[in-house]
């Protein structure tokens, strides 16, 4: 999978043949991956392979996950000019994509960590970059939500208009999903919450709710349901996260993670 998404990578940037190779030999040459700003690593494992891919060198040093400040030299290369400069575009954008996504997402972790919160990304990725995406949350430090609807079922504000008795539908899910799938129900105010609880839900979503509101959830769960998990979603930002942390909940998720990290800045420079 990482192989074929490296290959049609670079095939996009390199089309026909990069004109630059046709008009002076290759030659040997090293270079180096600078960081022009603070980040959090992410993309090695991806550019490993192209390393393998495109026969170049590379000496990391940092891996994907630890932090790296503005001048660090996070890699050196080496291999022909040729190589070098077809390859650069490329890795830098896997490089740049990935870090920036786990550079916002650490910021985010690090809020939650002193509270045993786990955070959550979300379907809310690009088009078929979604293994990729996910990847990169992971090296900052969150953990995966479902990959896609095969991994579990979640039962959203949308399929509650379609669902007569959330407790049936619940019932019949269990004979026909996979054994080890979870069961999820979104619930935008405590009565959705209570229905998810006494219906089966394995896990019950607090959308859009405040911190007080799942608060009063969580109290009622712990009383009746303490089994159940708890997920808080919609409109959590870097402002507002620890006061949700605060509530004992077990687990946030938050889109923004992936659609507003902003592009950190690294550049490969020719030694």
């Amino acid at each position: 999978m990482i192989e074929e998404f490296v290959k049609a990578s670079l095939d996009q940037d390199v089309g026909r043949g990069d004109l630059y190779a046709l008009v002076e030999p290759s030659v040997k040459a090293s270079a180096r991956i600078i960081a022009k700003s603070d980040g959090v690593a992410a993309g090695v494992e991806y550019i490993n392979v192209l390393a393998e891919l495109e026969n170049f060198e590379i000496t990391w040093n940092v891996n994907d996950g630890e932090s790296f400040l503005k001048g660090d030299v996070l890699a050196n290369i080496s291999g022909t000019s040729h190589v070098l400069l077809k390859i650069e575009r490329t890795l830098l954008n896997i490089l740049l994509h990935a870090s920036s996504i786990a550079t916002l997402t650490k910021k985010y972790a690090d809020f939650l960590e002193p509270y045993g919160v786990k955070l959550l990304d979300t379907r809310k990725t690009r088009p078929l970059l979604r293994i990729f995406e996910k990847y990169a949350t992971r090296c900052g430090g969150a953990v995966n939500h479902r990959m896609g609807l095969d991994d579990s079922l979640m039962i959203k504000d949308t399929h509650l208009k379609t669902i007569e008795n959330l407790k049936i539908y619940i019932e019949k899910a269990r004979k026909k999903i996979p054994f080890t799938s979870k069961i999820e129900v979104e619930a935008e105010n405590f009565e959705t919450a209570k229905e998810a609880f006494e219906a089966g839900a394995d896990i019950v979503m607090c959308d859009n709710m405040s911190p007080e509101q799942i608060q009063e959830i969580i109290a009622y769960r712990d009383e009746n349901f303490p089994h159940v998990l708890l997920e808080a979603s919609g409109n959590i930002s870097l402002e507002t996260i620890e006061s949700y942390a605060k509530t004992g909940i077990d687990a946030i998720s938050s889109g923004s993670l992936i659609h507003q990290a902003n592009w950190i800045d690294l550049s490969m420079k020719m030694d």
